[in-house]
């Protein structure tokens, strides 16, 4: 069973997925639609509102992301990334054995399915660009702005 709701940000909308025994996927999105919330939807909407009122820095939640064992690895290294802070994708490649990996380590952050909470927002170019959001560049600035990491 899969679980539903959502959260007005000023951003846009969240979509908060669970499968009752965790989080599997929080997206930005349009529109809200129907909910049908499980403990998990709603401490996660709990926990985003007060992140985006600026009185959460981290989060508490089970996480249930499917992803490549790679993938895996990289979401991994991007909850390490403290808030306000900010990587590049060689550096998180170094961190998994081989700078090289820079541009298989964007492909894993582009499909990170929880946004935010897993911050893939943080990760920028090393020329320190904001490349590469799934969300949209313009989220990925505000979200940086939001947590003090860019001011531009």
């Amino acid at each position: 069973m899969t679980y539903q709701s959502y959260l007005e940000t000023p951003i846009g909308y969240l979509r908060i997925l669970s499968n009752g025994e965790g989080i599997t996927e929080i997206k930005f999105q349009d529109t809200d639609g129907p909910e049908d919330p499980d403990v998990h939807t709603e401490s996660a909407r709990t926990q985003l509102r007060e992140y985006f009122e600026g009185t959460r820095n981290e989060f508490d939640l089970v996480l249930q992301q499917s992803g490549t064992n790679f993938e895996n690895q990289v979401w991994n290294e991007l909850v390490t990334i403290p808030f306000g802070s900010t990587t590049t994708y060689g550096t998180i490649a170094g961190k998994l054995g081989d700078k090289n990996f820079s541009q298989a380590v964007g492909s894993a952050n582009g499909k990170n399915p929880i946004a935010v909470v897993i911050p893939c927002h943080r990760v920028i170019g090393s020329n320190n660009n904001l490349v590469g959001y799934a969300g949209g560049l313009h989220r990925k600035e505000w979200l940086l702005k939001h947590e003090g990491a860019l001011l531009l």
